[in-house]
């Protein structure tokens, strides 16, 4: 008789996203004359830029020809590609890293969840409240997790909540943890940390051998000055921090898959008996183990990026959905509604009318004005009676969902 993993049987709801799938298509099928605006899963609308598809095209183009054919590649990516990150993503800000400290990837959100593999079952996960649900339901399907309780969170995990009673940041564990799963800019909230709140946490994670996951997917949107785009930007970090960052949502990489993680040489986890080990090491031996890396036209492609053409047209891309985001902001704010986010990030933070809870709200939305966004409560209990509006569609939609909701009354 075949076994399960019965860790998965402790989730107690659908993946959100699939299942806002669910119910749309459950609409649309009951109401095929309805033009749905989607503004809920973070996915992008521009097409691929100039720069990166010709790059990618003379990487198609090279695997067609005997000389320049390219089998399994390296590991940790194409050293071509890796060099560009460091280059331009680091040396700017004045951080300096090997390239065998960065890993090149097929997305953040895989990268994310399956690092928890290299840690050991009894630590003790920290993760803010609302959250990326990929930090949770990884831990839970691992079995760092228990039952979900009444109040929505699962046991054993330590939640930190981010409401708007704290500015939406999150306060230090009041008891020890050992893995720290940040998000800055934050998904879902749109909300950053300032250099001084981000280094409180780093001389944390080093006071107590904590380590730091760290979400930086959407550190291109960063608008203001004092918001850190690396916690490699804060002293001490590479002894307690793993970087995660993407191509998706800077670059329209969604569909074609390439990402990059950190870990620095520095970095220590221990065994039983306290003798530390490498967590570079750990990470390359699960890679090596389970993942044949990203192909070379989609590193090529992503080489392209860093070009002179290809880092103008990121800015244009990245400018035009921060347009997209003052339009939900002012429309939003227009109607009274109170709003977070968009400034440093693609993500737009609704309180709901009138007590409203979130699945209420996108009710209302999708019934009265069909437009989608994602319930704040999806992404943990203290996102009950929010909600997240992406702004990744295009500007014509935008508008319209904005002119559809500001015609409703709440």
């Amino acid at each position: 008789m075949v076994q399960i993993n019965e860790n998965y049987l402790l989730l107690k709801s659908n993946y959100i996203f699939a299942e806002i799938d669910n119910r749309v298509e459950k609409y649309e099928k009951e109401n095929p004359d309805a033009e749905i605006i989607r503004m809920g899963i973070g996915d992008v609308t521009k097409p691929l830029t100039k720069a990166v598809i010709d790059g990618f095209k003379q990487g198609v183009d090279e695997m067609g020809h005997a000389e320049t054919f390219k089998g399994y590649g390296p590991y940790r990516g194409y050293d071509f590609l890796i060099e560009e990150i460091i280059k331009n993503d680091y040396t700017p800000l004045g951080i300096q890293l090997d390239s065998e400290e960065v890993f090149v990837s097929d997305g953040a959100k895989p990268d994310t969840g399956n690092i928890q593999e290299i840690f050991g079952m009894d630590n003790v996960v920290a993760v803010t409240d609302p959250v990326y649900p990929v930090y949770v339901e990884s831990n839970i399907m691992a079995g760092r997790g228990g039952q979900m309780g009444e109040d929505g969170r699962y046991q054993g995990l330590v939640y930190l909540p981010c409401t708007k009673e704290n500015d939406f940041i999150p306060e230090l564990p009041k008891t020890p943890v050992d893995l720290i799963y940040l998000c800055y800019p934050n998904n879902p909230t749109g909300t950053v940390l300032t250099k001084e709140q981000l280094a409180k946490w780093v001389e944390y994670a080093r006071e107590n051998k904590s380590i730091i996951l760290f979400d930086a997917a959407y550190e291109a949107y960063i608008q203001e000055d004092n918001i850190p785009h690396s916690i490699y930007e804060i002293e001490g970090a590479k002894e307690v921090a793993i970087e995660f960052r993407s191509f998706s949502k800077n670059a329209g990489f969604t569909g074609t898959r390439c990402a990059y993680t950190i870990v620095p040489k520095e970095l220590m986890g221990f065994d039983t008996s306290g003798n530390s080990y490498s967590l570079n090491e750990l990470w390359f031996r699960r890679l090596t183990t389970k993942f044949n890396g990203v192909s070379y036209p989609v590193q090529a492609a992503a080489k392209a990026i860093y070009s002179a053409e290809g880092q103008e047209e990121i800015k244009e891309l990245v400018s035009y959905y921060m347009k997209n985001a003052a339009i939900i902001r002012e429309s939003l704010a227009e109607l009274g509604l109170n709003i977070y986010g968009g400034i440093n990030s693609p993500y737009i933070w609704v309180k709901t009318p009138n007590n409203m809870d979130s699945w209420e709200f996108f009710d209302l939305l999708l019934n009265k004005a069909h437009v989608v966004g994602t319930p704040g409560v999806g992404f943990g209990p203290s996102g009950e009676g929010y909600f997240r509006i992406t702004a990744f569609n295009t500007l014509e939609n935008t508008k319209e969902a904005m002119d559809r909701i500001s015609g409703l009354s709440f």
